[in-house]
């Protein structure tokens, strides 16, 4: 092409005033002064001021933004007092000789401006106007850049990398899969993959040992701000390792990651905590340890208190916790509704609260506590005057997690959360198991293929204290990925497809395939799928995972670019053999 760039915009510098150069890009800004044209060039590198005279160059008085041109000219210093050292090319302009528009462009529906009001569902449809904002683009760029870490780390590390199947069988435990019908098998499906997990599994049946791949997986779930129908996760698995190696590969990648984006030094190993300390002491089991608020526990002084609401609890098989704010005494009725609602949200009757006052412990439950409670208040939850102290009451899961959302609620609120910290920790020791009251049974939760810590029970036994060799990354109260030491011998695969009510004909129907690559000498393994949008998303402090998605989709599944998903033609239906009925317009 003529007039093909020799620099970006963002290259140039005071040591290359004197030089002839090429540059190519974006109008982004025009200002006429009288008659003298500064035009302001961008490109994904940054920008250069252009000065052009419209008189010699009847082009530039043409000029609209968003044009795409080319300027041929000379590097020249500004004088002194005009330079700006706030941007990487403010020592100089560009004084152009000539000009070409290479192409026009139309009126944007919305200014091209770091800081849009634009609603986002509009910026999502013009995608490729919104993405020229440098916001936009810089995420595209630290998502571009992890990706490139961890493919060194993993081959430095020895990982072979390796695509599984994006058509694969159909699995409807769990998450809902997206289905594709056959054509050449009509009435068969295959599913997108929810995870690479029995592929992953598969190769190290194989003998590839160190496997990783950065892939898309598929779930048909409802939509929220951190979550997408189709997302891109780092997946690896290992053999012959325990659970310690798994964290030693991993905690050298983030750190590689942290210390390259951000410039930012995170130590390894990483802290760890276990499942039941993390909901005992944050409740929740992806905890937020930038700031303090832990909860403490008053069952048993709540056992013989005076109040029914804690003795009932207790009695009844429950618990009872306290969390006390500090300073909290300060806070308004309304605001103590705004904790309490977010209790209630989270399964709680209500929310119990005192305040502590230099004359003593005033309003909400105060006068229904004796010395007992007052003294356990002050000794485990540090109580003082001018704290407020919130409790939760009912079963060891509704209390914790109904605490836990009002200390985020407090942490958010009130500004006690450290953003200059960042905090990775593993999560470990889940229930393997989980009861489910509504289909009464036991399932998994979170895979079926992980490694029981005890020796499994009967059937029909009480499946409640068996934990998992199963791990979460957690950074910055948000959970990254989960992993675990995997079953490899079929037999105890077998015995937790009987636990879960997975008949023999059921397992062969949904996994045979992978249940027969365990009958041919699998290796000990274990591994971890970490979630790279949500890592991104953390890296950008993006509030949203369709900040760092280069065509995301909106809460609705939709996609405002695309306007997919869309009816396909009559013939194809055809050709698939379906007959889909037509949406109810009414």
């Amino acid at each position: 092409m003529e007039n093909q760039r020799t620099h970006t915009c963002g290259e140039l510098r005071s040591d290359h005033a004197g030089e002839r150069v090429v540059l190519n890009g974006w109008v982004d800004t025009i200002r006429d002064h009288g008659g003298v044209m500064f035009v302001e060039l961008r490109d994904r590198y940054g920008f250069t001021q252009v000065i052009a005279d419209p008189g010699q160059l009847p082009e530039a008085g043409e000029l609209k933004p968003e044009w795409v041109i080319a300027v041929v000219g000379t590097v020249q210093l500004r004088p002194e007092e005009n330079r700006n050292a706030e941007k990487p090319t403010g020592h100089i302009d560009l004084h152009a000789e000539s000009l070409e528009v290479l192409n026009r462009s139309k009126v944007p529906p919305f200014e091209v401006e770091p800081d849009s009001t634009t609603r986002e569902e509009l910026r999502l449809e013009y995608r490729f106007i919104d993405m020229r904002r440098r916001p936009v683009l810089r995420a595209m760029e630290m998502r571009s850049d992890v990706a490139r870490i961890i493919r060194r780390e993993f081959f430095d590390l020895g990982f072979m990398d390796v695509e599984t199947p994006i058509l694969m069988k159909t699995s409807p435990e769990g998450a809902r899969d997206f289905i594709v019908p056959s054509r050449l098998h009509m009435g068969q499906v295959y599913g997108l993959p929810q995870s690479p997990q029995l592929f992953k599994q598969t190769l190290m049946v194989c003998g590839v040992d160190r496997y990783f791949q950065i892939c898309k997986c598929f779930r048909d779930e409802d939509l929220r701000a951190d979550r997408q129908p189709e997302f891109t996760q780092l997946d690896m698995e290992m053999s012959f390792v325990c659970q310690d190696d798994v964290f030693k590969v991993i905690e050298q990648v983030m750190v590689a990651i942290y210390k390259e984006v951000l410039g930012y030094e995170v130590s390894a190993p990483f802290p760890r905590v276990t499942y039941g300390d993390a909901m005992t002491r944050w409740g929740i089991d992806k905890p937020d340890t930038r700031f303090g608020l832990e909860i403490f526990d008053l069952s048993d002084v709540a056992s013989s208190s005076e109040f029914k609401v804690f003795r009932g609890a207790v009695e009844s098989g429950g618990t009872v916790r306290g969390l006390v704010l500090p300073g909290g005494a300060e806070l308004t009725r309304k605001q103590i509704d705004e904790a309490e609602a977010v209790a209630k949200d989270y399964g709680a009757r209500g929310l119990a609260w005192l305040k502590l006052t230099d004359e003593g412990p005033a309003g909400g439950i105060s006068k229904f506590l004796g010395e007992a409670e007052f003294a356990a208040i002050a000794e485990r939850g540090g109580a003082k005057a001018g704290d407020l102290v919130v409790f939760g009451a009912g079963t060891w899961t509704t209390a914790l997690t109904a605490l836990g959302q009002v200390r985020l609620h407090f942490g958010k609120t009130r500004d006690l959360i450290d953003k200059s910290r960042h905090d990775l920790l593993w999560v470990t020791d889940f229930p393997l198991f989980q009861w489910n009251a509504e289909e009464n049974r036991w399932q998994a939760m979170h895979h079926m293929f992980t490694a029981p810590r005890q020796e499994l029970p009967e059937p029909g036994e009480d499946l409640s204290g068996i934990t998992a060799d199963l791990y979460d990354l957690v950074i910055d109260g948000s959970e990254i990925g989960s992993g675990s030491i995997r079953i490899h011998r079929p037999e105890e695969q077998a015995r937790v497809f009987e636990h879960l009510g997975i008949s023999e004909a059921e397992a062969a129907d949904k996994f045979g395939w992978f249940l027969r690559a365990l009958d041919y000498g699998a290796p000990p393994h274990g591994g971890i799928a970490l979630g790279l949008d949500r890592i991104v998303m953390l890296l950008a402090d993006s509030a949203s995972l369709r900040d760092v998605i280069a065509f995301p989709k909106l809460a609705s599944g939709v996609c405002p670019l695309t306007q997919s998903p869309s009816r396909p033609d009559a013939s194809q239906w055809e050709e698939l053999g379906l007959d889909v009925a037509a949406p109810d317009e009414s």
